[in-house]
């Protein structure tokens, strides 16, 4: 995660202000088409960090269980990874 943790702190940030603006549109009443188009971005993004952070773990954490010979704890790993994302 530490290579990609500048990346990931922007694209929190990114969303933070998503939500900020989100909740400004409810504030204001904004059109719901409008309101739901910008809660998609928003879920789009969160998903971008998901699937870094995803990529980071089985490529790294993962790799290093499988290499120590912690195939068991990497594999429910695995399929614990999946299950989230599957949700």
């Amino acid at each position: 995660m530490q290579t990609n943790k500048p990346k990931l702190i922007r694209h929190l940030k990114i969303i933070e202000g998503q939500i900020r603006g989100l909740q400004n549109m409810i504030e204001k009443d904004t059109y719901c088409i409008d309101v739901i188009t910008q809660t998609s971005a928003i879920k789009q993004s969160l998903s971008s960090i998901e699937d870094t952070l995803m990529e980071g773990h089985l490529g790294h954490c993962v790799v290093n269980q499988i290499k120590k010979g912690q195939t068991e704890k990497a594999t429910g790993e695995i399929l614990k990874v999946y299950r989230l994302k599957r949700k």
